[in-house]
């Protein structure tokens, strides 16, 4: 393996989440950019049409998976970029308060119930919208990350150039705005960002009461990824270390709860009086955990 390839590797492995999710939107970005006119299509949505969610609830029975795989699918520069953008900022924010599995399950629910709202505009308020149009693009996924932040720790400081907005200014702002977008010509997309708003206020809320909405998410998508997974038969026995317990737990998940329990301290602070409001041992402490 030579060194180029060796970096590459490296460099791939320590992307975090987030970061591998805007390196699969912008290859099918670039995907979409060459497939389009080999297909010989002209039109704006053509190259990618089995990934995007149509607004007929028939075509859609016929392809469920684009319930999830539109959030992945964008065909104008801007969109993508800003998209992706927005996704860095709030990904790197996110992941250094919360854990990993938590924000997928927000992320890709806020995408299931952004579609979701979009089919059900389309279905009732047919007048309203119009029909044969489809649904693109990861906004409503990206507006559940960042609703839930502002709904958890709504006093939260965001630095924008010179000056502090509290978090949950900048989600009114947002939620104000993608109503007014209801009535103009992306009206679907814009019942998606409500969708994925609606979903990220509602897990944040639900979690602040000690209610994990996204368990059983969470649980259906391990399951489907262990499907795929080989299980691996070997003739040699396994040994196991009998573990040693503090208070019915092992050291490790001992460990793990008070690691677990100064986090919930730490973010409940910030919910009441800002980030800044935390020390600079709880600050390192929070970023190391976010790692």
């Amino acid at each position: 393996m030579t060194s180029l390839n060796y970096d590459i590797r490296d460099k791939l492995k320590r992307l975090n989440v987030f970061e591998k999710i805007i390196a699969v939107n912008v290859i099918i970005y670039v995907l979409g950019l060459v497939l389009q006119p080999l297909l010989g299509g002209s039109g704006h949505h053509s190259s990618l049409t089995w990934f995007e969610l149509p607004s007929d609830f028939i075509d859609f029975i016929l392809k469920p998976w684009t319930i999830i795989t539109y959030a992945f699918v964008h065909y104008d520069f801007f969109h993508v970029l800003f998209n992706m953008i927005w996704l860095y900022v709030i990904g790197r924010m996110f992941l250094n308060l919360f854990s990993t599995k938590l924000a997928l399950n927000i992320y890709f629910l806020g995408a299931i119930v952004g579609g979701l709202l979009f089919l059900f505009g389309y279905s009732v308020f047919p007048d309203i919208f119009n029909k044969g149009n489809r649904l693109v693009g990861a906004s409503g996924a990206v507006r559940a990350l960042l609703i839930f932040l502002c709904a958890y720790m709504p006093n939260m400081e965001f630095r924008f150039f010179t000056f502090n907005l509290k978090l949950w200014y900048i989600g009114v702002a947002i939620i104000i705005l993608d109503i007014i977008g209801l009535f103009g010509l992306n009206a679907g997309g814009n019942m998606a960002h409500l969708g994925g708003a609606l979903l990220g206020y509602f897990y944040a809320k639900q979690l602040l009461k000690g209610n994990d909405i996204g368990k059983g998410f969470e649980r259906f998508m391990d399951a489907f990824v262990n499907m795929f997974k080989r299980s691996k038969s070997s003739p040699l026995k396994t040994v196991h270390k009998r573990k040693s317990k503090v208070a019915g737990y092992t050291k490790d998940e001992f460990k793990e709860f008070n690691k677990q329990k100064r986090i919930d301290l730490i973010l409940d602070k910030i919910s009441k009086s800002g980030y800044e409001s935390l020390t600079a041992e709880e600050k390192e402490f929070l970023f190391k955990a976010g790692k």
